[in-house]
């Protein structure tokens, strides 16, 4: 009879990571680090938001500006220089114009919106009875359990401290007033010297990066994939901006026929504000009934200009939007809102702004490489528009 001879039994090395399914070594550490390189990486653009915004918003105003400077550069033939310094001066020069004719009436408006709300309060008295019902018997009841502590006589002494430092407290009003602004004109600088570089620049960039790249099939899915972002981002900016200025128009018209003043200048927050998905809709409303309340002086004429704008913004979400733009992008709606609350933390206003375009750049990136795929299509569905090369 053989003998027959037991394997003996191997116990995995505790010190080897597991193999999943698909052959890649996933473990802890792995995990750990992508999450440490991701937060290391949101954190230097919160601290490099100076730089990092504007280079993002030139490379979007380039591409809003594309079709513009191939007609001045092929069509007019100009050198590539003079119509970058041509568009970059126009189109800063209409924004200084209109900032600057809406300016002195903006600050009208605002010093007067303590007023509104005083009007508003006023109007909204005969609700004030039975509130003030409730509030009293709240506070007699929060008085009889927890009786306020007396104040101290340290304390007191504390308050003409802080009434003798009010004067430094506005200096450093003033003084954040001055940084603010100096950040804003910062940023505006960065703004423009990129953008001027960036449109002079043409399409030396990809040629560069397509040299870089070894092989010829490789080459070739990187000039479709940079095409791509080119044409879907670019005509989603135009549509978008051309939508906005339609509503700004629209508002701007109603609120002149309602008879509030200053029209231009409700055009042009109504276009600044669709800039924002779904948050600045409803900021408008609350502006628009606001004016109209200081315009009437009472609350319910006040409702019509805010009942128009949210018209005009309906019409404009619900159906001028996804008839022009729903072949070309299908964000996920869940998506948007999440990209637009984070960008906002991380950089304020120019991140709301930057939200959509950012999020669809990455869904056109995701969606032309394979192992991207699962991200674009949890992004949202695939356009149907361009083909994989």
């Amino acid at each position: 009879m053989d003998e027959v001879t037991a394997a003996p039994l191997s116990l995995p090395d505790p010190a080897e990571p597991e193999l999943e399914a698909g052959g890649t070594n996933v473990t802890a550490q792995t995990i750990a680090l992508l999450i440490l390189a991701t937060l290391a990486v949101f954190w230097a653009l919160w601290v490099a938001a100076d730089v990092v915004v504007p280079l993002l918003l030139a490379m979007m105003l380039k591409l809003v500006l594309g079709p513009a400077m191939r007609f001045l550069s092929d069509r007019m033939r100009l050198p590539e220089s003079a119509s970058a310094f041509l568009l970059v001066l126009v189109l800063f020069g209409v924004a200084t114009g209109i900032g600057l004719s809406i300016a002195v009436p903006a600050s009208g408006w605002v010093a007067k919106a303590p007023q509104g709300l005083q009007t508003l309060q006023d109007q909204l008295g005969k609700l004030r009875g039975p509130l003030a019902s409730v509030q009293y018997f709240l506070h007699e009841a929060e008085r009889v359990i927890a009786p306020p502590p007396a104040v101290p006589a340290a304390a007191q002494g504390n308050v003409a401290v802080v009434t003798a430092q009010s004067p430094i407290a506005l200096g450093s009003v003033g003084l954040s007033i001055l940084l603010g602004t100096q950040r804003f004109f910062g940023r505006l600088f960065v703004l423009v010297v990129t953008l001027f570089f960036m449109l002079a620049a043409g399409d030396s960039t990809l040629r560069k990066l397509v040299e870089a790249v070894p092989r010829l099939k490789e080459k070739k899915h990187v000039v479709f994939i940079v095409h791509e972002i080119d044409r879907n981002v670019s005509i989603y900016l135009a549509t978008i901006t051309a939508l906005n200025v339609a509503v700004g128009v629209g508002t701007g018209c109603a609120m002149y026929l309602c008879g509030i003043a200053d029209p231009l200048l409700w055009g042009t927050v109504a276009f600044l504000l669709n800039f924002v998905p779904i948050v600045g809709p409803l900021i408008g409303i609350g502006i628009f009934f606001l004016a109209a309340m200081l315009t009437y002086g009472h609350a319910l004429p006040a409702l019509l200009p805010a009942l128009i704008y949210l018209g005009i913004h309906i019409a404009e979400g619900q159906f001028a939007t996804p008839f022009l733009l729903a072949r070309r992008f299908t964000l996920s709606p869940v998506i948007v809102i999440i990209s637009l609350f984070f960008w906002y933390w991380l950089w304020g206003i120019p991140g709301a702004l930057l939200s959509v375009p950012l999020l669809a750049t990455a869904k056109i990136v995701c969606d032309r490489i394979p192992c991207l795929a699962p991200m674009g299509h949890m992004l949202g569905a695939r356009p149907n528009s361009g083909r994989d090369p």
